[in-house]
Protein backbone atom coordinates (compact mmCIF):
# COMPACT_ATOMS: atom_id res chain seq x y z
CA UNK A 1 0.00 0.00 0.00
CA UNK A 2 1.08 3.44 -0.89
CA UNK A 3 2.40 5.32 2.66
CA UNK A 4 -0.04 7.94 3.80
CA UNK A 5 3.04 10.71 4.54
CA UNK A 6 1.96 14.05 6.19
CA UNK A 7 -0.09 15.96 3.92
CA UNK A 8 -0.17 13.07 1.04
CA UNK A 9 -3.56 12.38 -0.27
CA UNK A 10 -5.37 14.37 2.09
CA UNK A 11 -9.00 14.81 0.89
CA UNK A 12 -9.81 18.42 1.17
CA UNK A 13 -13.83 17.76 2.54
CA UNK A 14 -12.74 18.59 6.07
CA UNK A 15 -10.14 20.94 7.70
CA UNK A 16 -7.28 18.41 7.87
CA UNK A 17 -5.04 18.27 11.55
CA UNK A 18 -1.25 16.74 10.65
CA UNK A 19 1.15 15.09 13.46
CA UNK A 20 3.51 17.90 13.54
CA UNK A 21 6.48 17.24 15.50
CA UNK A 22 6.04 20.83 16.87
CA UNK A 23 2.46 20.34 17.67
CA UNK A 24 2.31 17.12 19.11
CA UNK A 25 2.50 15.88 22.68
CA UNK A 26 4.15 12.83 23.64
CA UNK A 27 3.15 11.31 26.77
CA UNK A 28 0.91 13.67 28.21
CA UNK A 29 -3.27 15.06 27.51
CA UNK A 30 -4.03 18.46 26.64
CA UNK A 31 -5.59 20.27 30.01
CA UNK A 32 -7.64 23.49 30.73
CA UNK A 33 -3.79 25.31 30.34
CA UNK A 34 -3.27 23.95 27.05
CA UNK A 35 -3.54 25.48 23.55
CA UNK A 36 -5.67 24.68 20.70
CA UNK A 37 -3.93 23.82 17.54
CA UNK A 38 -7.48 24.29 15.80
CA UNK A 39 -11.31 25.65 15.95
CA UNK A 40 -14.41 24.14 14.59
CA UNK A 41 -17.52 24.63 14.89
CA UNK A 42 -19.86 22.40 16.51
CA UNK A 43 -20.82 19.55 13.80
CA UNK A 44 -17.92 20.45 11.87
CA UNK A 45 -15.92 17.51 10.92
CA UNK A 46 -11.69 16.84 11.16
CA UNK A 47 -9.23 15.08 9.43
CA UNK A 48 -7.01 13.82 11.88
CA UNK A 49 -2.89 12.20 11.15
CA UNK A 50 -1.88 10.03 14.11
CA UNK A 51 1.33 8.07 15.07
CA UNK A 52 1.92 5.14 16.80
CA UNK A 53 4.61 5.53 19.55
CA UNK A 54 5.59 1.94 18.77
CA UNK A 55 9.21 1.78 17.59
CA UNK A 56 9.84 5.46 18.88
CA UNK A 57 10.32 4.93 22.45
CA UNK A 58 13.28 5.03 24.77
CA UNK A 59 13.38 1.11 25.65
CA UNK A 60 13.17 0.45 21.65
CA UNK A 61 16.23 2.65 20.74
CA UNK A 62 14.58 6.18 20.18
CA UNK A 63 15.71 4.98 16.49
CA UNK A 64 12.76 3.85 14.55
CA UNK A 65 14.69 3.28 11.68
CA UNK A 66 16.73 0.70 13.39
CA UNK A 67 13.98 -0.83 15.08
CA UNK A 68 12.13 -1.48 12.05
CA UNK A 69 15.54 -2.14 10.07
CA UNK A 70 15.84 -4.56 12.15
CA UNK A 71 12.78 -6.27 10.14
CA UNK A 72 13.44 -5.80 6.97
CA UNK A 73 11.22 -2.93 6.74
CA UNK A 74 13.23 0.35 4.96
CA UNK A 75 13.95 3.72 5.76
CA UNK A 76 11.82 4.98 2.94
CA UNK A 77 8.81 2.91 4.30
CA UNK A 78 8.52 4.79 7.63
CA UNK A 79 6.16 7.78 7.59
CA UNK A 80 8.24 11.33 7.76
CA UNK A 81 6.42 12.85 10.79
CA UNK A 82 6.85 9.77 12.96
CA UNK A 83 10.66 10.10 12.05
CA UNK A 84 10.65 14.18 12.14
CA UNK A 85 9.79 13.40 16.12
CA UNK A 86 12.72 11.52 16.45
CA UNK A 87 14.71 13.55 14.14
CA UNK A 88 14.10 16.67 15.74
CA UNK A 89 15.30 15.86 19.31
CA UNK A 90 12.05 14.97 20.73
CA UNK A 91 12.81 12.30 23.32
CA UNK A 92 10.20 10.29 24.97
CA UNK A 93 9.89 10.66 29.05
CA UNK A 94 9.13 7.50 30.65
CA UNK A 95 9.30 8.88 34.35
CA UNK A 96 6.97 11.48 33.79
CA UNK A 97 4.52 10.86 30.91
CA UNK A 98 3.10 8.09 29.14
CA UNK A 99 4.50 6.51 25.94
CA UNK A 100 1.28 8.12 23.54
CA UNK A 101 2.08 10.46 20.73
CA UNK A 102 -1.28 12.67 21.06
CA UNK A 103 -2.74 15.09 17.82
CA UNK A 104 -4.73 18.26 18.96
CA UNK A 105 -6.45 19.72 21.10
CA UNK A 106 -9.09 20.76 18.73
CA UNK A 107 -11.75 23.74 20.15
CA UNK A 108 -14.87 23.48 19.63
CA UNK A 109 -16.54 26.81 19.32
CA UNK A 110 -19.53 26.52 22.08
CA UNK A 111 -18.23 23.84 24.14
CA UNK A 112 -18.98 24.70 27.82
CA UNK A 113 -18.91 22.53 30.94
CA UNK A 114 -21.33 20.49 31.95
CA UNK A 115 -22.40 20.02 27.98
CA UNK A 116 -21.30 16.59 25.91
CA UNK A 117 -18.88 16.65 22.94
CA UNK A 118 -20.32 13.87 20.93
CA UNK A 119 -17.39 12.17 18.56
CA UNK A 120 -18.49 10.39 15.61
CA UNK A 121 -15.75 8.35 14.04
CA UNK A 122 -16.82 8.83 9.81
CA UNK A 123 -13.14 7.25 8.87
CA UNK A 124 -10.43 5.43 9.67
CA UNK A 125 -7.36 4.81 7.22
CA UNK A 126 -4.35 2.78 7.32
CA UNK A 127 -1.17 5.42 6.97
CA UNK A 128 0.98 2.43 6.70
CA UNK A 129 0.98 -1.41 6.47
CA UNK A 130 2.62 -2.61 9.54
CA UNK A 131 3.03 -2.04 13.28
CA UNK A 132 3.81 -3.33 16.78
CA UNK A 133 2.46 -6.05 19.42
CA UNK A 134 4.82 -5.35 22.18
CA UNK A 135 4.71 -6.82 25.84
CA UNK A 136 7.59 -5.14 27.75
CA UNK A 137 7.39 -3.12 31.25
CA UNK A 138 6.26 -5.79 33.46
CA UNK A 139 3.10 -5.58 32.66
CA UNK A 140 -0.18 -6.55 30.71
CA UNK A 141 -1.84 -9.07 32.14
CA UNK A 142 0.67 -11.74 33.53
CA UNK A 143 3.39 -9.20 35.21
CA UNK A 144 6.31 -11.34 36.76
CA UNK A 145 4.97 -13.95 34.24
CA UNK A 146 5.38 -12.64 30.68
CA UNK A 147 7.61 -10.99 30.05
CA UNK A 148 9.94 -11.76 32.93
CA UNK A 149 11.55 -8.59 34.55
CA UNK A 150 14.95 -7.83 36.19
CA UNK A 151 16.25 -5.49 38.68
CA UNK A 152 18.72 -2.72 38.31
CA UNK A 153 17.94 -2.31 34.51
CA UNK A 154 16.82 1.40 33.02
CA UNK A 155 12.78 2.58 33.30
CA UNK A 156 10.56 0.22 31.95
CA UNK A 157 13.27 -2.58 31.08
CA UNK A 158 12.97 -6.25 30.88
CA UNK A 159 14.67 -9.34 29.45
CA UNK A 160 13.28 -10.18 26.87
CA UNK A 161 11.51 -6.97 25.62
CA UNK A 162 8.82 -8.62 22.98
CA UNK A 163 8.20 -6.13 20.58
CA UNK A 164 6.45 -7.99 17.44
CA UNK A 165 6.28 -6.04 14.51
CA UNK A 166 2.86 -7.21 12.54
CA UNK A 167 1.82 -6.72 9.06
CA UNK A 168 -1.55 -5.55 7.61
CA UNK A 169 -2.57 -7.48 4.24
CA UNK A 170 -6.27 -7.03 2.80
CA UNK A 171 -8.70 -7.14 5.70
CA UNK A 172 -6.27 -9.44 7.30
CA UNK A 173 -3.43 -8.44 10.22
CA UNK A 174 -0.57 -11.22 9.66
CA UNK A 175 1.49 -12.21 13.36
CA UNK A 176 4.60 -14.37 11.94
CA UNK A 177 5.01 -16.87 14.56
CA UNK A 178 8.77 -17.39 14.07
CA UNK A 179 9.20 -20.72 12.23
CA UNK A 180 7.82 -19.67 8.90
CA UNK A 181 4.03 -19.92 10.03
CA UNK A 182 1.84 -16.81 10.30
CA UNK A 183 -0.91 -16.21 12.35
CA UNK A 184 -3.94 -14.47 10.59
CA UNK A 185 -6.86 -12.71 12.25
CA UNK A 186 -9.30 -9.88 11.60
CA UNK A 187 -8.23 -5.76 11.58
CA UNK A 188 -10.61 -3.79 13.33
CA UNK A 189 -9.08 -0.02 13.28
CA UNK A 190 -9.74 2.45 15.76
CA UNK A 191 -8.56 4.74 18.07
CA UNK A 192 -7.11 3.90 21.81
CA UNK A 193 -7.38 7.61 22.28
CA UNK A 194 -10.34 10.11 21.91
CA UNK A 195 -10.89 12.72 24.98
CA UNK A 196 -11.60 16.29 26.04
CA UNK A 197 -8.89 18.46 28.36
CA UNK A 198 -9.88 17.65 31.99
CA UNK A 199 -10.19 20.89 33.96
CA UNK A 200 -7.19 20.62 35.77
CA UNK A 201 -3.66 23.01 35.12
CA UNK A 202 -1.42 20.03 36.21
CA UNK A 203 0.08 17.85 34.21
CA UNK A 204 -2.59 14.94 32.66
CA UNK A 205 -0.69 11.62 32.32
CA UNK A 206 -1.89 9.65 28.57
CA UNK A 207 -2.14 5.70 30.04
CA UNK A 208 -4.88 5.75 32.79
CA UNK A 209 -8.56 6.70 31.31
CA UNK A 210 -10.79 8.67 32.52
CA UNK A 211 -14.42 10.80 32.75
CA UNK A 212 -12.18 12.84 30.19
CA UNK A 213 -12.11 10.07 27.77
CA UNK A 214 -8.35 9.69 27.09
CA UNK A 215 -6.86 5.97 26.90
CA UNK A 216 -10.14 4.30 26.88
CA UNK A 217 -9.16 1.23 24.67
CA UNK A 218 -12.77 0.27 23.92
CA UNK A 219 -12.28 -1.63 20.44
CA UNK A 220 -15.83 -0.85 19.26
CA UNK A 221 -15.45 2.18 18.64
CA UNK A 222 -14.41 2.36 15.15
CA UNK A 223 -15.90 3.45 11.82
CA UNK A 224 -19.37 4.29 12.34
CA UNK A 225 -19.25 4.49 16.26
CA UNK A 226 -19.81 7.89 17.78
CA UNK A 227 -18.41 8.85 21.79
CA UNK A 228 -20.21 10.79 24.15
CA UNK A 229 -17.53 12.59 26.65
CA UNK A 230 -18.88 15.36 29.07
CA UNK A 231 -16.93 18.65 28.92
CA UNK A 232 -15.01 19.65 31.08
CA UNK A 233 -13.11 22.49 29.77
CA UNK A 234 -14.29 25.95 27.92
CA UNK A 235 -14.42 24.53 23.85
CA UNK A 236 -13.71 21.26 25.26
CA UNK A 237 -9.95 20.76 23.44
CA UNK A 238 -10.45 17.52 22.19
CA UNK A 239 -7.36 15.20 21.31
CA UNK A 240 -7.13 11.83 19.65
CA UNK A 241 -3.75 9.33 19.72
CA UNK A 242 -2.71 5.61 20.65
CA UNK A 243 -4.29 4.45 16.95
CA UNK A 244 -4.55 0.71 16.54
CA UNK A 245 -5.45 -1.77 13.30
CA UNK A 246 -7.21 -4.06 15.99
CA UNK A 247 -7.61 -5.02 20.14
CA UNK A 248 -9.42 -7.99 21.15
CA UNK A 249 -11.07 -7.41 24.49
CA UNK A 250 -8.70 -7.45 27.57
CA UNK A 251 -5.99 -6.15 25.51
CA UNK A 252 -3.60 -8.72 27.84
CA UNK A 253 -0.44 -7.82 26.52
CA UNK A 254 1.00 -4.05 27.11
CA UNK A 255 -0.05 -3.11 23.83
CA UNK A 256 -2.09 -4.42 21.24
CA UNK A 257 -1.80 -4.12 17.16
CA UNK A 258 -0.57 -0.64 17.32
CA UNK A 259 -0.04 1.46 14.21
CA UNK A 260 -0.93 4.82 12.44
CA UNK A 261 -4.02 5.96 11.39
CA UNK A 262 -5.53 8.84 9.65
CA UNK A 263 -9.26 9.29 10.78
CA UNK A 264 -12.23 11.86 10.00
CA UNK A 265 -14.24 12.65 12.86
CA UNK A 266 -17.09 14.87 13.54
CA UNK A 267 -17.21 16.99 16.53
CA UNK A 268 -20.84 17.67 17.72
CA UNK A 269 -21.53 19.85 20.95
CA UNK A 270 -24.98 19.05 22.68
CA UNK A 271 -25.85 21.26 25.54
CA UNK A 272 -29.76 19.93 26.05
CA UNK A 273 -30.80 18.86 29.56
CA UNK A 274 -31.41 15.24 28.93
CA UNK A 275 -27.56 14.87 27.99
CA UNK A 276 -26.62 16.54 29.98
CA UNK A 277 -28.53 14.63 32.83
CA UNK A 278 -27.01 11.33 31.39
CA UNK A 279 -23.82 12.60 31.21
CA UNK A 280 -24.12 13.38 34.73
CA UNK A 281 -26.01 10.06 36.05
CA UNK A 282 -22.62 8.05 34.49
CA UNK A 283 -19.40 8.17 35.97
CA UNK A 284 -17.68 7.33 32.68
CA UNK A 285 -18.07 8.03 28.83
CA UNK A 286 -20.46 6.35 26.69
CA UNK A 287 -20.73 5.19 23.18
CA UNK A 288 -23.10 3.27 20.92
CA UNK A 289 -23.23 1.96 17.39
CA UNK A 290 -25.74 1.22 15.05
CA UNK A 291 -26.36 -2.01 16.82
CA UNK A 292 -25.29 -1.53 20.35
CA UNK A 293 -25.34 0.73 23.26
CA UNK A 294 -21.85 0.65 25.17
CA UNK A 295 -21.43 1.67 28.60
CA UNK A 296 -18.19 2.00 30.60
CA UNK A 297 -16.85 1.56 33.75
CA UNK A 298 -13.41 2.54 34.88
CA UNK A 299 -11.43 1.80 38.26
CA UNK A 300 -7.88 0.79 39.09
CA UNK A 301 -9.52 -2.88 40.68
CA UNK A 302 -10.92 -4.78 37.52
CA UNK A 303 -13.65 -6.00 40.38
CA UNK A 304 -15.03 -2.12 41.00
CA UNK A 305 -14.65 -2.04 36.99
CA UNK A 306 -17.14 -4.35 36.85
CA UNK A 307 -19.62 -2.87 39.54
CA UNK A 308 -18.97 0.68 37.91
CA UNK A 309 -20.31 -0.68 34.49
CA UNK A 310 -23.01 -2.44 35.90
CA UNK A 311 -24.37 0.86 37.78
CA UNK A 312 -23.80 3.09 34.72
CA UNK A 313 -25.35 0.70 32.47
CA UNK A 314 -28.17 0.50 34.95
CA UNK A 315 -28.25 4.61 35.17
CA UNK A 316 -28.39 4.79 31.03
CA UNK A 317 -31.00 2.67 30.86
CA UNK A 318 -33.27 4.37 33.31
CA UNK A 319 -31.73 7.93 31.73
CA UNK A 320 -32.29 6.83 28.50
CA UNK A 321 -35.46 4.21 28.35
CA UNK A 322 -37.00 5.30 31.76
CA UNK A 323 -36.43 1.54 32.65
CA UNK A 324 -36.67 1.03 36.65
CA UNK A 325 -33.58 -0.12 38.23
CA UNK A 326 -34.83 -3.51 39.30
CA UNK A 327 -35.41 -4.34 35.68
CA UNK A 328 -32.56 -2.91 34.30
CA UNK A 329 -30.52 -5.13 35.95
CA UNK A 330 -32.41 -7.70 35.72
CA UNK A 331 -32.13 -6.88 31.91
CA UNK A 332 -28.42 -6.93 31.94
CA UNK A 333 -28.55 -10.05 33.53
CA UNK A 334 -30.01 -11.96 31.01
CA UNK A 335 -28.74 -10.04 28.10
CA UNK A 336 -26.17 -7.09 28.69
CA UNK A 337 -22.95 -8.49 27.37
CA UNK A 338 -20.01 -7.38 30.07
CA UNK A 339 -15.98 -7.32 28.68
CA UNK A 340 -12.78 -6.48 29.78
CA UNK A 341 -11.73 -3.57 27.54
CA UNK A 342 -8.07 -3.37 28.95
CA UNK A 343 -6.22 -4.66 31.56
CA UNK A 344 -2.88 -2.63 30.92
CA UNK A 345 -3.38 1.31 31.78
CA UNK A 346 -3.42 1.44 35.14
CA UNK A 347 -6.74 2.52 35.22
CA UNK A 348 -8.93 -1.10 34.35
CA UNK A 349 -11.99 -0.55 31.57
CA UNK A 350 -14.77 -2.63 31.71
CA UNK A 351 -17.60 -2.03 29.11
CA UNK A 352 -21.17 -3.13 28.49
CA UNK A 353 -22.56 -3.69 25.25
CA UNK A 354 -26.69 -3.75 25.00
CA UNK A 355 -28.24 -4.19 22.20
CA UNK A 356 -30.61 -1.66 20.92
CA UNK A 357 -32.78 -3.96 18.66
CA UNK A 358 -34.12 -5.65 22.35
CA UNK A 359 -35.47 -2.26 23.44
CA UNK A 360 -37.31 -1.30 20.75
CA UNK A 361 -40.82 -0.41 22.04
CA UNK A 362 -39.68 1.28 25.16
CA UNK A 363 -38.64 4.08 24.22
CA UNK A 364 -39.88 6.98 26.43
CA UNK A 365 -41.71 9.41 23.75
CA UNK A 366 -40.39 11.79 23.27
CA UNK A 367 -37.22 10.34 23.59
CA UNK A 368 -34.71 11.98 25.71
CA UNK A 369 -32.13 12.46 23.64
CA UNK A 370 -31.71 11.59 19.68
CA UNK A 371 -28.11 10.03 19.56
CA UNK A 372 -28.45 10.18 15.50
CA UNK A 373 -28.54 6.53 15.28
CA UNK A 374 -29.33 4.48 12.45
CA UNK A 375 -26.24 5.79 10.81
CA UNK A 376 -25.88 7.45 7.28
CA UNK A 377 -26.60 11.57 7.69
CA UNK A 378 -24.83 13.19 5.79
CA UNK A 379 -20.97 14.65 6.06
CA UNK A 380 -21.03 18.07 7.48
CA UNK A 381 -18.44 19.53 6.05
CA UNK A 382 -17.25 22.99 7.50
CA UNK A 383 -14.91 25.50 6.19
CA UNK A 384 -14.94 27.48 8.93
CA UNK A 385 -12.17 26.04 10.76
CA UNK A 386 -9.19 28.34 11.91
CA UNK A 387 -5.53 27.52 12.95
CA UNK A 388 -4.90 28.66 15.84
CA UNK A 389 -1.20 28.61 15.76
CA UNK A 390 1.80 26.65 13.45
Amino acid sequence: MKLLHSGVDVATDAPYLPARADEVAWGLLPNAASRPVLRVPSGGAVRFDTISHEGLLVDQGSDPRAFFGAVGIAPDQILDDALALVDGGRRHQPDTAGPHVVTGPVAVSGARPGDVLEVEVLELDRRAPYGVISNRHGRGALPGEMPIAQRNLPFGATVPPVCLVAHAEGDAGVLPVGDGRAIRFPLRPFLGIMGVAAATDHPVHSVPPGRHGGNLDIRHLGVGARLYLPVQVPDALFYVGDPHFAQGDGEVALTAFEAPLRALLRLTVHADDAVSRTARALSAPWAGTDALHIVAGLDPDLGEAMREATRNAVAFLRERYALPAPVALAYLSAAGDFAVSQVVDQVMGVHCCIRRADLHGVDPTPPPFDDGFPPGDPLIVTTDAVLTHG
